[in-house]
Protein backbone atom coordinates (compact mmCIF):
# COMPACT_ATOMS: atom_id res chain seq x y z
CA UNK A 1 0.00 0.00 0.00
CA UNK A 2 2.34 2.97 -1.12
CA UNK A 3 3.12 5.46 -4.30
CA UNK A 4 3.54 8.49 -6.78
CA UNK A 5 6.03 9.69 -9.49
CA UNK A 6 9.78 9.08 -9.00
CA UNK A 7 11.18 12.51 -8.28
CA UNK A 8 8.16 13.85 -6.47
CA UNK A 9 7.89 10.80 -4.26
CA UNK A 10 11.52 10.85 -3.31
CA UNK A 11 11.50 14.58 -2.58
CA UNK A 12 8.37 14.38 -0.46
CA UNK A 13 9.50 11.34 1.46
CA UNK A 14 12.77 13.05 2.31
CA UNK A 15 11.76 15.02 5.34
CA UNK A 16 12.01 15.36 8.97
CA UNK A 17 13.59 15.54 12.35
CA UNK A 18 16.90 17.05 13.39
CA UNK A 19 17.87 19.03 16.43
CA UNK A 20 14.81 18.50 18.57
CA UNK A 21 11.11 19.10 18.85
CA UNK A 22 11.40 22.84 18.42
CA UNK A 23 13.50 22.54 15.29
CA UNK A 24 11.08 20.36 13.38
CA UNK A 25 8.96 22.09 10.80
CA UNK A 26 5.26 21.71 11.55
CA UNK A 27 3.26 23.86 9.18
CA UNK A 28 -0.20 24.30 10.70
CA UNK A 29 -1.31 27.08 8.42
CA UNK A 30 -5.04 27.10 7.75
CA UNK A 31 -4.84 29.72 5.04
CA UNK A 32 -5.33 27.16 2.27
CA UNK A 33 -3.39 26.60 -0.91
CA UNK A 34 -0.17 24.59 -0.99
CA UNK A 35 2.77 24.81 1.38
CA UNK A 36 6.15 23.16 1.16
CA UNK A 37 6.37 19.89 3.07
CA UNK A 38 8.78 19.58 6.01
CA UNK A 39 12.37 19.99 4.95
CA UNK A 40 14.56 19.20 7.96
CA UNK A 41 16.61 16.02 7.85
CA UNK A 42 18.09 13.35 10.08
CA UNK A 43 20.63 10.61 9.39
CA UNK A 44 19.12 8.26 6.85
CA UNK A 45 16.13 10.51 6.16
CA UNK A 46 16.71 10.85 2.42
CA UNK A 47 19.87 12.80 3.17
CA UNK A 48 21.99 10.13 1.50
CA UNK A 49 23.54 9.11 4.82
CA UNK A 50 23.38 5.61 6.26
CA UNK A 51 23.51 5.00 10.01
CA UNK A 52 26.54 3.02 11.12
CA UNK A 53 28.51 2.89 7.88
CA UNK A 54 29.07 -0.31 5.90
CA UNK A 55 28.24 -3.61 7.65
CA UNK A 56 30.61 -6.56 8.06
CA UNK A 57 29.27 -9.94 7.05
CA UNK A 58 28.24 -12.29 9.88
CA UNK A 59 26.67 -12.23 13.32
CA UNK A 60 23.08 -12.07 14.52
CA UNK A 61 20.80 -9.12 13.90
CA UNK A 62 17.96 -8.91 16.42
CA UNK A 63 14.68 -7.12 15.77
CA UNK A 64 12.65 -6.17 18.85
CA UNK A 65 8.89 -5.99 18.30
CA UNK A 66 5.70 -5.55 20.24
CA UNK A 67 3.71 -7.70 17.80
CA UNK A 68 3.57 -10.63 15.43
CA UNK A 69 3.47 -10.32 11.65
CA UNK A 70 0.00 -9.95 10.18
CA UNK A 71 0.98 -12.23 7.27
CA UNK A 72 4.19 -13.59 5.73
CA UNK A 73 2.45 -15.55 2.96
CA UNK A 74 3.28 -13.48 -0.17
CA UNK A 75 -0.30 -13.84 -1.40
CA UNK A 76 -1.57 -12.22 1.84
CA UNK A 77 1.22 -9.80 2.78
CA UNK A 78 -0.09 -6.27 2.23
CA UNK A 79 0.67 -4.22 5.31
CA UNK A 80 3.64 -1.99 5.94
CA UNK A 81 6.30 -2.83 6.99
CA UNK A 82 5.57 -6.57 6.63
CA UNK A 83 6.01 -6.34 2.85
CA UNK A 84 9.51 -4.92 3.28
CA UNK A 85 10.49 -7.78 5.60
CA UNK A 86 9.08 -10.53 3.39
CA UNK A 87 10.33 -9.14 0.06
CA UNK A 88 13.84 -8.31 1.24
CA UNK A 89 14.49 -11.49 3.24
CA UNK A 90 12.23 -14.43 2.34
CA UNK A 91 11.08 -14.10 -1.25
CA UNK A 92 11.96 -12.30 -4.42
CA UNK A 93 9.59 -10.65 -6.88
CA UNK A 94 9.76 -10.08 -10.62
CA UNK A 95 10.83 -6.46 -10.05
CA UNK A 96 11.91 -4.68 -6.88
CA UNK A 97 13.03 -1.29 -5.54
CA UNK A 98 16.66 -0.27 -5.17
CA UNK A 99 18.15 -0.68 -1.70
CA UNK A 100 19.17 2.96 -1.28
CA UNK A 101 17.95 5.88 0.84
CA UNK A 102 16.20 8.88 -0.63
CA UNK A 103 15.45 9.41 -4.30
CA UNK A 104 17.25 6.33 -5.57
CA UNK A 105 15.17 4.06 -3.36
CA UNK A 106 12.03 4.82 -5.33
CA UNK A 107 13.57 3.48 -8.55
CA UNK A 108 12.77 -0.06 -9.68
CA UNK A 109 15.20 -2.67 -10.95
CA UNK A 110 14.81 -6.26 -12.19
CA UNK A 111 14.75 -8.91 -9.45
CA UNK A 112 13.81 -12.43 -10.57
CA UNK A 113 13.22 -11.05 -14.06
CA UNK A 114 15.91 -10.06 -16.53
CA UNK A 115 14.32 -6.66 -17.15
CA UNK A 116 11.38 -4.49 -16.10
CA UNK A 117 8.97 -6.30 -18.40
CA UNK A 118 8.06 -5.88 -22.03
CA UNK A 119 4.66 -4.48 -22.97
CA UNK A 120 2.67 -4.96 -26.14
CA UNK A 121 -0.93 -4.62 -27.31
CA UNK A 122 -0.94 -0.99 -26.18
CA UNK A 123 0.06 -1.90 -22.62
CA UNK A 124 -2.49 -4.70 -22.16
CA UNK A 125 0.09 -7.50 -22.41
CA UNK A 126 3.24 -7.76 -20.29
CA UNK A 127 5.95 -10.41 -20.59
CA UNK A 128 8.83 -11.19 -18.21
CA UNK A 129 11.75 -13.59 -18.55
CA UNK A 130 13.33 -15.16 -15.45
CA UNK A 131 17.07 -15.01 -14.82
CA UNK A 132 19.24 -18.09 -14.97
CA UNK A 133 20.28 -19.64 -11.66
CA UNK A 134 17.44 -18.44 -9.41
CA UNK A 135 16.58 -21.16 -6.88
CA UNK A 136 14.50 -22.05 -3.84
CA UNK A 137 15.96 -22.99 -0.48
CA UNK A 138 16.09 -26.70 -1.47
CA UNK A 139 18.14 -25.90 -4.59
CA UNK A 140 15.36 -26.48 -7.11
CA UNK A 141 14.91 -23.93 -9.89
CA UNK A 142 12.29 -21.21 -9.69
CA UNK A 143 9.91 -21.56 -12.63
CA UNK A 144 7.53 -19.12 -14.28
CA UNK A 145 4.65 -21.47 -13.36
CA UNK A 146 5.44 -20.85 -9.67
CA UNK A 147 4.88 -17.11 -10.06
CA UNK A 148 1.68 -17.79 -11.95
CA UNK A 149 0.58 -20.10 -9.15
CA UNK A 150 1.09 -17.46 -6.45
CA UNK A 151 -0.79 -14.84 -8.47
CA UNK A 152 -3.61 -17.36 -8.81
CA UNK A 153 -3.50 -18.04 -5.05
CA UNK A 154 -4.20 -14.35 -4.45
CA UNK A 155 -7.71 -14.95 -5.84
CA UNK A 156 -8.52 -17.68 -3.29
CA UNK A 157 -11.31 -16.61 -0.87
CA UNK A 158 -9.51 -18.23 2.09
CA UNK A 159 -6.26 -16.35 1.51
CA UNK A 160 -7.52 -12.95 2.57
CA UNK A 161 -5.66 -9.71 3.16
CA UNK A 162 -3.29 -9.53 0.20
CA UNK A 163 -2.86 -7.08 -2.68
CA UNK A 164 -5.76 -7.20 -5.12
CA UNK A 165 -4.13 -5.65 -8.18
CA UNK A 166 -4.22 -9.04 -9.93
CA UNK A 167 -7.98 -9.19 -9.46
CA UNK A 168 -8.33 -5.66 -10.78
CA UNK A 169 -5.98 -5.94 -13.73
CA UNK A 170 -5.92 -9.51 -15.09
CA UNK A 171 -8.22 -10.57 -17.90
CA UNK A 172 -10.65 -13.36 -17.09
CA UNK A 173 -10.35 -13.05 -13.34
CA UNK A 174 -13.85 -11.81 -12.55
CA UNK A 175 -15.19 -15.11 -11.23
CA UNK A 176 -11.93 -16.92 -10.59
CA UNK A 177 -11.55 -18.47 -7.11
CA UNK A 178 -7.95 -19.64 -7.10
CA UNK A 179 -6.03 -22.77 -8.11
CA UNK A 180 -6.92 -25.11 -5.24
CA UNK A 181 -9.76 -26.68 -7.25
CA UNK A 182 -7.41 -27.32 -10.15
CA UNK A 183 -8.58 -24.39 -12.25
CA UNK A 184 -5.95 -22.03 -13.62
CA UNK A 185 -6.22 -18.47 -14.87
CA UNK A 186 -6.14 -18.09 -18.64
CA UNK A 187 -5.01 -14.46 -18.29
CA UNK A 188 -1.52 -15.68 -17.37
CA UNK A 189 0.54 -17.74 -19.78
CA UNK A 190 3.78 -19.62 -19.07
CA UNK A 191 4.94 -20.87 -22.49
CA UNK A 192 8.16 -22.20 -20.91
CA UNK A 193 9.88 -22.34 -17.51
CA UNK A 194 11.49 -18.93 -17.98
CA UNK A 195 8.64 -16.88 -19.49
CA UNK A 196 5.48 -15.47 -17.94
CA UNK A 197 2.94 -13.35 -19.84
CA UNK A 198 0.16 -11.33 -18.23
CA UNK A 199 -2.94 -10.35 -20.21
CA UNK A 200 -4.71 -7.35 -18.71
CA UNK A 201 -8.27 -6.05 -18.95
CA UNK A 202 -6.98 -2.61 -19.85
CA UNK A 203 -3.64 -0.91 -20.51
CA UNK A 204 -1.57 -0.43 -17.35
CA UNK A 205 1.47 1.68 -18.13
CA UNK A 206 2.93 1.16 -14.64
CA UNK A 207 2.59 -2.64 -14.50
CA UNK A 208 6.34 -2.93 -13.85
CA UNK A 209 5.68 -1.26 -10.49
CA UNK A 210 2.82 -3.66 -9.80
CA UNK A 211 5.29 -6.52 -10.27
CA UNK A 212 7.20 -5.32 -7.17
CA UNK A 213 4.39 -6.60 -4.93
CA UNK A 214 4.65 -9.92 -3.05
CA UNK A 215 1.82 -11.25 -5.23
CA UNK A 216 4.50 -11.61 -7.91
CA UNK A 217 6.79 -13.80 -5.79
CA UNK A 218 7.04 -17.52 -6.59
CA UNK A 219 5.28 -20.26 -4.64
CA UNK A 220 5.73 -23.86 -5.87
CA UNK A 221 2.43 -25.73 -5.84
CA UNK A 222 4.06 -28.67 -4.06
CA UNK A 223 4.83 -26.46 -1.05
CA UNK A 224 1.46 -24.74 -0.75
CA UNK A 225 -0.33 -25.40 2.52
CA UNK A 226 -3.23 -23.00 2.13
CA UNK A 227 -3.69 -20.74 5.16
CA UNK A 228 -0.84 -22.57 6.93
CA UNK A 229 1.66 -21.27 4.36
CA UNK A 230 1.76 -18.12 6.50
CA UNK A 231 3.85 -20.05 9.04
CA UNK A 232 6.52 -21.26 6.65
CA UNK A 233 6.88 -19.54 3.27
CA UNK A 234 9.26 -21.51 1.05
CA UNK A 235 12.24 -19.23 0.54
CA UNK A 236 13.46 -17.79 -2.73
CA UNK A 237 15.32 -15.02 -0.89
CA UNK A 238 18.60 -14.87 1.05
CA UNK A 239 17.12 -16.28 4.27
CA UNK A 240 14.84 -19.15 5.24
CA UNK A 241 12.76 -19.75 8.34
CA UNK A 242 14.44 -21.93 10.96
CA UNK A 243 11.74 -21.57 13.64
CA UNK A 244 8.59 -19.51 14.04
CA UNK A 245 6.67 -19.42 17.32
CA UNK A 246 3.89 -16.98 16.52
CA UNK A 247 3.78 -13.95 18.73
CA UNK A 248 7.06 -14.91 20.40
CA UNK A 249 9.98 -15.40 18.04
CA UNK A 250 10.92 -15.81 14.38
CA UNK A 251 14.43 -17.04 13.52
CA UNK A 252 15.85 -16.72 10.02
CA UNK A 253 19.06 -18.39 8.85
CA UNK A 254 20.90 -18.20 5.55
CA UNK A 255 19.39 -19.81 2.47
CA UNK A 256 22.44 -21.58 1.04
CA UNK A 257 20.80 -21.88 -2.39
CA UNK A 258 20.44 -18.11 -2.79
CA UNK A 259 22.99 -16.80 -5.27
CA UNK A 260 24.24 -13.25 -4.73
CA UNK A 261 25.30 -13.04 -8.39
CA UNK A 262 21.62 -13.16 -9.43
CA UNK A 263 20.60 -10.57 -6.83
CA UNK A 264 22.41 -7.20 -6.81
CA UNK A 265 19.86 -5.66 -4.38
CA UNK A 266 20.00 -7.86 -1.26
CA UNK A 267 23.34 -7.94 0.59
CA UNK A 268 22.42 -10.50 3.30
CA UNK A 269 25.03 -9.35 5.81
CA UNK A 270 23.90 -11.13 9.03
CA UNK A 271 24.24 -14.90 9.39
CA UNK A 272 21.03 -14.97 11.40
CA UNK A 273 18.09 -12.65 12.01
CA UNK A 274 16.02 -13.07 15.17
CA UNK A 275 12.71 -11.25 15.58
CA UNK A 276 11.73 -11.17 19.25
CA UNK A 277 8.02 -10.42 19.59
CA UNK A 278 5.52 -9.61 22.31
CA UNK A 279 7.61 -6.90 24.00
CA UNK A 280 6.16 -3.69 25.35
CA UNK A 281 6.93 -0.66 23.17
CA UNK A 282 8.60 1.30 25.95
CA UNK A 283 10.71 -1.74 26.85
CA UNK A 284 11.97 -1.94 23.27
CA UNK A 285 12.92 1.75 23.22
CA UNK A 286 14.74 1.61 26.55
CA UNK A 287 16.75 -1.45 25.58
CA UNK A 288 17.95 0.09 22.31
CA UNK A 289 18.63 3.48 23.90
CA UNK A 290 20.86 1.76 26.49
CA UNK A 291 22.30 -0.53 23.79
CA UNK A 292 24.01 -2.83 26.30
CA UNK A 293 25.43 -6.24 25.44
CA UNK A 294 23.42 -8.05 22.76
CA UNK A 295 21.05 -5.07 22.54
CA UNK A 296 23.79 -3.15 20.74
CA UNK A 297 23.02 -5.39 17.73
CA UNK A 298 19.29 -4.70 17.69
CA UNK A 299 16.82 -2.52 15.81
CA UNK A 300 13.21 -1.82 16.61
CA UNK A 301 10.30 -2.90 14.46
CA UNK A 302 7.38 -0.49 14.86
CA UNK A 303 8.99 2.80 15.80
CA UNK A 304 9.92 4.92 18.78
CA UNK A 305 7.11 5.45 21.27
CA UNK A 306 6.01 9.11 21.59
CA UNK A 307 7.02 9.24 25.24
CA UNK A 308 10.54 8.07 24.34
CA UNK A 309 11.30 11.07 22.12
CA UNK A 310 12.48 13.10 25.12
CA UNK A 311 14.96 10.33 25.98
CA UNK A 312 16.54 10.46 22.53
CA UNK A 313 16.67 13.96 21.06
CA UNK A 314 18.72 15.64 23.85
CA UNK A 315 21.46 12.98 23.59
CA UNK A 316 23.60 13.40 20.45
CA UNK A 317 25.08 9.89 20.67
CA UNK A 318 21.57 8.37 20.75
CA UNK A 319 20.00 10.80 18.29
CA UNK A 320 22.65 9.85 15.73
CA UNK A 321 21.20 6.34 15.75
CA UNK A 322 17.70 7.61 14.97
CA UNK A 323 16.13 7.80 11.53
CA UNK A 324 12.78 9.44 10.79
CA UNK A 325 11.59 9.07 7.23
CA UNK A 326 8.19 10.42 6.34
CA UNK A 327 5.94 7.45 5.80
CA UNK A 328 4.21 8.81 2.71
CA UNK A 329 0.87 7.61 4.10
CA UNK A 330 -2.30 9.23 5.36
CA UNK A 331 -3.84 8.11 8.64
CA UNK A 332 -7.62 8.45 8.51
CA UNK A 333 -10.73 7.97 10.61
CA UNK A 334 -12.95 5.48 8.77
CA UNK A 335 -16.70 5.77 9.46
CA UNK A 336 -18.79 2.74 8.48
CA UNK A 337 -20.79 4.32 5.64
CA UNK A 338 -22.87 1.17 5.11
CA UNK A 339 -25.12 1.88 8.07
CA UNK A 340 -26.51 4.69 10.21
CA UNK A 341 -25.47 7.21 11.25
CA UNK A 342 -22.57 7.41 8.80
CA UNK A 343 -24.59 6.53 5.74
CA UNK A 344 -25.63 10.20 5.91
CA UNK A 345 -23.09 12.47 4.11
CA UNK A 346 -23.91 15.36 6.46
CA UNK A 347 -22.96 13.30 9.51
CA UNK A 348 -19.70 12.35 7.83
CA UNK A 349 -19.05 15.98 6.94
CA UNK A 350 -19.63 16.84 10.59
CA UNK A 351 -16.82 14.44 11.48
CA UNK A 352 -14.46 16.40 9.20
CA UNK A 353 -15.11 19.54 11.23
CA UNK A 354 -15.34 17.86 14.64
CA UNK A 355 -11.95 16.17 14.68
CA UNK A 356 -9.09 18.05 16.33
CA UNK A 357 -6.13 17.06 14.15
CA UNK A 358 -3.70 18.99 16.34
CA UNK A 359 -4.78 16.73 19.21
CA UNK A 360 -4.04 13.75 16.97
CA UNK A 361 -0.53 15.07 16.35
CA UNK A 362 -0.03 15.51 20.10
CA UNK A 363 -1.37 12.02 20.84
CA UNK A 364 1.04 10.64 18.28
CA UNK A 365 4.07 12.25 19.95
CA UNK A 366 4.00 15.82 18.74
CA UNK A 367 5.39 17.61 15.67
CA UNK A 368 8.53 15.46 15.67
CA UNK A 369 6.34 12.47 14.89
CA UNK A 370 3.55 13.77 12.65
CA UNK A 371 1.82 16.68 10.91
CA UNK A 372 -1.95 17.28 10.68
CA UNK A 373 -3.29 15.93 7.38
CA UNK A 374 -5.31 18.26 5.18
CA UNK A 375 -6.17 15.91 2.32
CA UNK A 376 -6.42 12.22 1.51
CA UNK A 377 -3.38 12.18 -0.77
CA UNK A 378 -0.17 12.68 1.26
CA UNK A 379 2.49 15.17 0.13
CA UNK A 380 4.34 12.19 -1.39
CA UNK A 381 1.56 12.00 -3.98
CA UNK A 382 0.99 15.73 -4.48
CA UNK A 383 4.40 16.79 -5.74
CA UNK A 384 5.85 17.33 -2.27
CA UNK A 385 3.28 19.96 -1.33
CA UNK A 386 0.59 20.07 1.33
CA UNK A 387 -2.81 20.46 -0.33
CA UNK A 388 -5.63 22.04 1.71
CA UNK A 389 -8.81 22.68 -0.27
CA UNK A 390 -11.30 22.69 2.63
CA UNK A 391 -9.28 25.00 4.91
CA UNK A 392 -10.68 23.43 8.09
CA UNK A 393 -8.72 24.62 11.16
CA UNK A 394 -6.35 21.97 12.49
CA UNK A 395 -8.14 22.20 15.83
CA UNK A 396 -11.51 21.64 14.16
CA UNK A 397 -14.65 23.76 14.00
CA UNK A 398 -17.02 22.62 16.75
CA UNK A 399 -19.85 24.99 15.89
CA UNK A 400 -19.83 24.03 12.21
CA UNK A 401 -19.90 20.34 13.18
CA UNK A 402 -22.81 20.87 15.57
CA UNK A 403 -24.78 22.70 12.90
CA UNK A 404 -24.22 19.91 10.36
CA UNK A 405 -25.43 17.32 12.86
CA UNK A 406 -28.45 19.46 13.66
CA UNK A 407 -29.26 19.82 9.95
CA UNK A 408 -29.04 16.04 9.62
CA UNK A 409 -31.32 15.53 12.60
CA UNK A 410 -28.63 13.45 14.28
CA UNK A 411 -27.71 14.67 17.73
CA UNK A 412 -26.52 12.83 20.85
CA UNK A 413 -25.07 10.00 18.81
CA UNK A 414 -23.49 6.93 20.42
CA UNK A 415 -20.92 5.09 18.28
CA UNK A 416 -18.16 2.49 18.61
CA UNK A 417 -14.50 3.00 17.70
CA UNK A 418 -12.10 0.07 17.24
CA UNK A 419 -8.37 0.74 17.14
CA UNK A 420 -5.12 -1.20 17.30
CA UNK A 421 -3.94 -1.43 20.90
CA UNK A 422 -1.03 0.91 20.17
CA UNK A 423 -3.45 3.65 19.09
CA UNK A 424 -5.45 3.91 22.30
CA UNK A 425 -4.09 7.38 23.11
CA UNK A 426 -5.14 8.63 19.69
CA UNK A 427 -8.54 7.02 20.16
CA UNK A 428 -8.99 8.86 23.44
CA UNK A 429 -8.11 12.14 21.75
CA UNK A 430 -10.77 11.43 19.13
CA UNK A 431 -13.23 10.53 21.84
CA UNK A 432 -12.67 13.94 23.43
CA UNK A 433 -12.98 15.77 20.08
CA UNK A 434 -16.25 14.11 19.16
CA UNK A 435 -17.72 14.54 22.65
CA UNK A 436 -17.58 18.31 22.11
CA UNK A 437 -20.11 18.01 19.27
CA UNK A 438 -22.38 15.51 21.03
CA UNK A 439 -20.99 12.21 19.71
CA UNK A 440 -20.30 9.69 22.46
CA UNK A 441 -17.60 7.18 21.53
CA UNK A 442 -16.96 3.75 23.07
CA UNK A 443 -13.41 2.53 22.42
CA UNK A 444 -12.42 -1.08 21.78
CA UNK A 445 -8.81 -2.15 21.19
CA UNK A 446 -7.57 -5.10 19.12
CA UNK A 447 -4.15 -6.74 19.02
CA UNK A 448 -2.12 -5.41 16.06
CA UNK A 449 -1.72 -8.90 14.58
CA UNK A 450 -5.51 -9.30 14.15
CA UNK A 451 -6.56 -5.66 13.79
CA UNK A 452 -6.83 -5.62 9.98
CA UNK A 453 -8.81 -8.85 9.96
CA UNK A 454 -11.11 -7.42 12.64
CA UNK A 455 -11.99 -4.21 10.86
CA UNK A 456 -11.94 -6.00 7.48
CA UNK A 457 -14.95 -8.15 8.42
CA UNK A 458 -17.64 -6.06 6.72
CA UNK A 459 -20.60 -7.69 8.46
CA UNK A 460 -19.17 -7.04 11.91
CA UNK A 461 -17.25 -3.84 11.24
CA UNK A 462 -17.30 -1.14 13.95
CA UNK A 463 -18.85 2.30 13.47
CA UNK A 464 -15.40 3.90 13.37
CA UNK A 465 -11.82 2.72 12.89
CA UNK A 466 -8.39 4.32 12.56
CA UNK A 467 -5.86 3.17 9.99
CA UNK A 468 -3.56 4.57 7.35
CA UNK A 469 -3.20 4.00 3.64
CA UNK A 470 0.15 3.99 1.88
CA UNK A 471 0.68 3.81 -1.87
CA UNK A 472 2.25 0.49 -2.92
CA UNK A 473 4.41 2.18 -5.53
CA UNK A 474 4.75 5.76 -6.77
CA UNK A 475 1.34 6.37 -8.36
CA UNK A 476 -1.90 8.02 -7.28
CA UNK A 477 -3.61 4.99 -8.82
CA UNK A 478 -2.55 3.00 -5.77
CA UNK A 479 -4.27 5.26 -3.26
CA UNK A 480 -7.68 6.69 -4.16
CA UNK A 481 -9.04 3.63 -6.02
CA UNK A 482 -8.02 1.32 -3.19
CA UNK A 483 -9.63 3.40 -0.45
CA UNK A 484 -12.71 4.78 -2.19
CA UNK A 485 -13.79 2.47 -5.03
CA UNK A 486 -16.77 0.43 -3.84
CA UNK A 487 -15.86 -2.41 -6.17
CA UNK A 488 -12.82 -3.27 -4.01
CA UNK A 489 -14.93 -4.10 -0.95
CA UNK A 490 -14.69 -7.70 0.25
CA UNK A 491 -16.85 -9.45 2.82
CA UNK A 492 -13.75 -10.78 4.61
CA UNK A 493 -10.25 -9.34 4.52
CA UNK A 494 -11.48 -5.92 3.40
CA UNK A 495 -8.27 -3.89 3.32
CA UNK A 496 -8.61 -0.49 1.70
CA UNK A 497 -12.24 0.59 1.51
CA UNK A 498 -12.82 -0.24 5.18
CA UNK A 499 -15.43 2.52 5.34
CA UNK A 500 -17.47 0.56 2.73
CA UNK A 501 -17.99 3.66 0.59
CA UNK A 502 -20.01 2.92 -2.55
CA UNK A 503 -20.44 5.81 -4.95
CA UNK A 504 -21.02 5.24 -8.64
CA UNK A 505 -19.75 8.66 -9.72
CA UNK A 506 -16.46 8.00 -7.92
CA UNK A 507 -16.07 4.56 -9.50
CA UNK A 508 -16.81 5.98 -12.95
CA UNK A 509 -14.24 8.74 -12.51
CA UNK A 510 -11.63 6.24 -11.31
CA UNK A 511 -12.17 4.26 -14.52
CA UNK A 512 -11.79 7.38 -16.62
CA UNK A 513 -8.52 8.39 -14.93
CA UNK A 514 -7.16 4.85 -15.04
CA UNK A 515 -7.66 4.80 -18.81
CA UNK A 516 -5.55 7.94 -19.31
CA UNK A 517 -2.28 7.31 -21.11
CA UNK A 518 -0.78 10.71 -20.26
CA UNK A 519 0.70 10.35 -16.76
CA UNK A 520 0.78 14.12 -16.17
CA UNK A 521 -2.91 14.48 -16.98
CA UNK A 522 -3.72 11.46 -14.83
CA UNK A 523 -1.87 12.99 -11.87
CA UNK A 524 -3.87 16.21 -12.21
CA UNK A 525 -7.06 14.18 -12.37
CA UNK A 526 -6.19 12.25 -9.19
CA UNK A 527 -5.64 15.58 -7.41
CA UNK A 528 -9.04 16.84 -8.51
CA UNK A 529 -10.69 13.59 -7.46
CA UNK A 530 -9.03 13.99 -4.07
CA UNK A 531 -10.77 17.36 -3.65
CA UNK A 532 -14.10 16.03 -4.94
CA UNK A 533 -14.01 13.13 -2.49
CA UNK A 534 -13.31 15.40 0.47
CA UNK A 535 -16.67 17.05 -0.15
CA UNK A 536 -18.36 13.63 0.19
CA UNK A 537 -16.35 12.89 3.35
CA UNK A 538 -16.11 9.10 3.12
CA UNK A 539 -13.20 9.26 5.61
CA UNK A 540 -11.50 11.93 7.72
CA UNK A 541 -7.79 12.72 7.14
CA UNK A 542 -6.02 12.78 10.51
CA UNK A 543 -2.22 12.93 10.34
CA UNK A 544 0.82 12.32 8.16
CA UNK A 545 3.18 10.27 10.28
CA UNK A 546 6.92 9.89 10.30
CA UNK A 547 8.52 6.59 11.25
CA UNK A 548 11.15 7.21 13.95
CA UNK A 549 13.31 4.09 14.29
CA UNK A 550 16.23 3.56 16.62
CA UNK A 551 19.26 1.32 16.03
CA UNK A 552 21.75 -0.15 18.49
CA UNK A 553 25.34 1.04 18.60
CA UNK A 554 26.59 -2.04 16.69
CA UNK A 555 24.18 -1.60 13.77
CA UNK A 556 25.44 -0.60 10.32
CA UNK A 557 23.94 -0.07 6.86
CA UNK A 558 20.70 1.20 8.39
CA UNK A 559 18.30 3.58 6.67
CA UNK A 560 14.57 3.93 6.23
CA UNK A 561 13.33 2.91 2.81
CA UNK A 562 11.18 5.61 1.16
CA UNK A 563 8.73 3.16 -0.41
CA UNK A 564 8.00 0.91 2.58
CA UNK A 565 6.88 3.79 4.81
CA UNK A 566 10.35 4.53 6.15
CA UNK A 567 10.95 1.04 7.59
CA UNK A 568 14.52 -0.26 7.77
CA UNK A 569 15.62 -1.66 4.46
CA UNK A 570 16.38 -5.23 5.49
CA UNK A 571 18.26 -5.77 2.23
CA UNK A 572 21.31 -3.90 3.50
CA UNK A 573 21.22 -3.76 7.28
CA UNK A 574 23.89 -5.55 9.30
CA UNK A 575 26.47 -5.21 12.05
CA UNK A 576 29.67 -3.23 12.57
CA UNK A 577 31.30 -6.03 14.56
CA UNK A 578 29.60 -9.45 14.25
CA UNK A 579 31.62 -10.81 17.17
CA UNK A 580 29.70 -8.51 19.53
CA UNK A 581 26.34 -10.02 18.63
CA UNK A 582 24.86 -13.06 20.33
CA UNK A 583 22.61 -15.90 19.20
Amino acid sequence: MTRRTHAALAAALAATLTLGLGACKNDKSDSGGSTTAGSTQAPGAASGSIVGGTPVKGGTLTVLSNQDFAHLDPARNWTMPNMDFGIRLLYRTLVTFKAEPGAAGSEIVPDLATDLGRSSDGGKTWAFTLKDGVKYEDGTAIKSADIKYNVERSFAPDLTGGPDYAQQYLAGGENYKGPLTGEHLAGIETPDDKTIVFHLKRPVAEFSYTATLPTFAPVPQSQDKGTQYDLRPFSSGPYKIETYDRGKQLVLVRNAAWDQSTDPVRKAYPDKIVVTQGLKGGQVDDRIIASEGADASTVEWMGLRPESIAKVLPKPDVKNRLIAEQQGCTDMLYPNTSKAPFDDPKVREALLYAVDRDAQVTANGGPAMADPATSYLPPALTGGTKVDSLKIPATGDVEKAKQLLKDAGKTDLKVSLTVSSGDKTRAEALQQSLAKVGIQVTITTADPSVYYDTIGDTKNAPDLAILGWCPDYPSGATFLPMVFDGRTIKEKGNQGNVEQFRDQATSDRIDQISAMTDVTEANKAWLQLNDDLLKKAPTVPLIWQRRPLLAGTNIAGAFGHPVWTGQWDFATIGLKDPSKSQG
